[in-house]
């Protein structure tokens, strides 16, 4: 499967003010039977940007970005609802860190970019649908689409 969406990006490095936005977008392949369900594993990519007016007592323009570049597991369990997908997993990458304030052009940092997630997807097609993942993984939450390549 490949999902993609856009949401509330998340916070790595504590420096999120103003408005979040984040985007990521994985691949994922079921490899293992796992009792009632399904354990996949594959990559993922994105970003998290934020952007304020305020930052540790300076006032003035403020944004910080992190784009991650992760690999992800998830065990995936279709309950009895033809359509419906549900999984939980983890994820462990890098994530490549910029912020600036102020006229001040700060730091870029690679940094460790762990990750947990819960998330659904519906297909209203057998190869297409939508998803829907929360947890602290790129973004905080995101909604979009998911695609089943067979």
């Amino acid at each position: 499967m490949i999902n993609a969406g856009i949401g509330i990006g998340a916070d790595y490095k504590g420096e999120n003010y103003g408005t979040a936005f984040g985007f990521k977008v994985a691949a994922e392949f079921g490899l293992w039977d796992a009792g009632p369900g399904v354990i996949s594993l594959g990559p993922e990519l994105g970003g998290s940007f934020s952007s304020g007016a305020y930052y540790g007592g300076y006032s003035g323009d403020y944004n910080s970005n992190t784009f991650v570049v992760a690999g992800r597991g998830a065990w995936h369990y279709g309950w009895e609802v033809p359509g419906l997908d549900t999984y939980a997993g983890a994820s462990a990458g890098i994530g490549f860190h910029h912020y600036s304030y102020y006229g001040y052009d700060g730091s870029n940092q690679v940094i460790p970019a762990f990750g947990g997630f819960i998330g659904g997807s519906y297909f209203i097609k057998p190869n297409f649908g939508f998803n829907a993942e929360a947890g602290f993984d790129i973004t905080n939450f995101q909604v979009g689409v998911v695609f089943k390549i067979q």
